[in-house]
């Protein structure tokens, strides 16, 4: 779906956006030259690993780059809300949603909320569409293969919207169909966590079993094996589960599919995407003609707040005083993580070697989604729409293994975890000065786990995780409050409130959080 070239790359709508296109206008085009929509193994014209069912599952993929679910509330609710950052922008920015999801504690009012539970089940009801069509669409013939690979899909995309709700809210309306009234929808109670995730675990074995290890290069970015038992894992790891994680991790790192031979400085970059590290990751694109509607809004929400050549985007998510703190010394990944901004006597340069002004609102901004000047000249467009985000990391796959390595225990198990964790770090030193980064060697189960959690925190920072790590650890509470986020409350802030909205809807179906 995206073709590069050394310094000036071309971001191309490829056949991903156009089945997209074509199934949300009824398919007019060259789908019209089969005869009356019937189309089989022989006649549809699906190249390399896709097939008839792609108008409907593209439309799922499609959904993954909307405003409602990787963009502002995204951000604001994975990482704003920890201690890696603060909102960042000017003080009143964003107006009360964004100030207390960052300081606590959230209304059940906050637009943001909402939005996060509109954007994850109009996911799930584009994926529910799709099961639907390969279920019952008689007029369509394909293989049990094509078939079964479609339905991994849709029920990995599914598990993730999941996945995602009930981290935000816990106990959530569990909707596996669809309804011939849609109001209905408003009207299915909510079940507890233990039955979501149980749902979960069963879309994404299912996934793993059915899924390829690998696409076409034409279609890089649909899910796969490592993808499902990735995010099997993490579902696994926030259960504590960890037998079952560190297996689930573990298929994912003998699959062969991945490792950690890309540069952490390349694997944020434009020419980063889709490599070896990358698992899965939600793909965006954009031309001079197209700057925005087949891109996400991602990198623009984060991008430095400044003028002329320098507004960026809204200055949002800016990485804070304690993240800033965590690094081991000489770490090369805190000087890509974090763009440091001009003082008045010392200068910031990007990764592209550029000067930043004096005086931008912010002292710092997140250095992963800086996009690359020349493709903002050449696009015509400042705002990084193109940038892909990145979802889920080998170098998360494999940490979590070390987690769950270590908590197994046994000396196996932690010969095995001090591996994987080492790994990390020697990948990430590269290119530092001697004695940077050592490997961790103690064997004590308690300093091995701080030392895990340490890794997390700087490998994956500013990427979605920090917040949910806190919580599932049990120790969101004391660092959130160490950080001055001090109205943060375990017994409330764990969860997000159910939106007002969706309560007033189901006509008091749905019940409130407590604390709310």
């Amino acid at each position: 779906m995206k073709s590069f070239m050394p310094l000036t790359r071309k971001i191309q709508v490829a056949l991903f956006a156009a089945v997209v296109v074509l199934a949300a206008t009824g398919c007019k085009g060259f789908l019209d030259t089969n005869r009356q929509g019937a189309y089989t193994e022989d006649n549809y014209p699906y190249p390399g690993g896709s097939g008839p069912y792609d108008q409907f599952i593209f439309g799922a993929y499609n959904e993954l780059r909307s405003f409602n679910l990787h963009s502002q509330s995204f951000i604001t609710a994975t990482s704003i809300r920890s201690d890696d950052a603060d909102k960042g922008s000017t003080p009143t920015d964003g107006g009360t949603n964004a100030i207390t999801m960052d300081n606590f504690p959230v209304a059940a009012s906050n637009g943001f909320c909402n939005t996060l539970w509109l954007g994850n089940y109009t996911l799930i009801t584009r994926c529910n569409s799709t099961i639907k069509e390969i279920n019952t669409n008689t007029s369509i013939i394909a293989s049990n293969e094509v078939k079964q690979q479609t339905l991994g899909e849709a029920r990995f995309l599914r598990a993730y919207a999941y996945f995602n709700l009930v981290r935000f809210f816990g106990r959530v309306p569990l909707i596996d169909t669809l309804f011939s009234d849609p109001a209905a929808q408003n009207n299915v109670a909510q079940s507890t966590a233990a039955q979501i995730y149980a749902f979960i675990e069963n879309d994404l074995t299912f996934a793993a079993s059915v899924l390829p290890l690998s696409w076409d290069s034409r279609f890089v970015g649909r899910a796969t094996k490592g993808a499902a038992n990735g995010l099997l894992a993490k579902v696994y790891l926030t259960q504590q589960k960890w037998a079952s994680a560190m297996a689930a991790a573990n298929s994912v790192m003998i699959s062969g599919q991945y490792d950690l031979s890309t540069p952490y400085d390349r694997i944020f970059r434009e020419e980063g995407e889709n490599s070896k590290e990358s698992v899965f990751e939600v793909q965006a694109t954009a031309t001079a003609a197209i700057p925005s509607n087949n891109g996400v809004q991602y990198a623009q929400i984060q991008g430095i707040r400044g003028a002329g050549i320098w507004d960026l985007g809204w200055g949002w998510n800016t990485p804070s005083d304690q993240l800033v703190a965590a690094y081991e010394p000489n770490d090369p990944r805190k000087a890509r993580t974090i763009l440091f901004t001009s003082t008045s006597t010392t200068p910031g340069l990007t990764i592209y070697g550029e000067t930043t002004p004096v005086g931008l609102p912010n002292p710092r901004y997140n250095n992963k989604v800086y996009s690359n000047p020349s493709l903002r000249t050449s696009i015509g467009n400042r705002f990084g729409y193109w940038m892909n985000v990145r979802l889920l990391r080998y170098a998360d796959v494999v940490l979590m293994y070390a987690e769950a390595a270590n908590e197994v225990g046994g000396a196996a198990n932690t010969t095995a975890a001090l591996a994987a964790l080492n790994s990390v770090r020697a990948r990430a030193r590269q290119g530092a000065p001697a004695g940077t980064l050592p490997d961790v060697t103690t064997t004590d189960q308690a300093l091995l786990r701080e030392a895990i959690r340490k890794e997390r925190r700087v490998e994956l920072a500013m990427e979605h995780d920090r917040f949910f790590d806190l919580v599932r650890w049990g120790i969101a509470q004391d660092v959130l409050q160490a950080a001055g986020k001090t109205n943060f409350s375990n017994s409330r802030d764990v969860l997000l409130p159910i939106p007002q909205t969706q309560i007033d809807l189901s006509a008091g179906k749905l019940t409130q959080n407590p604390g709310y």
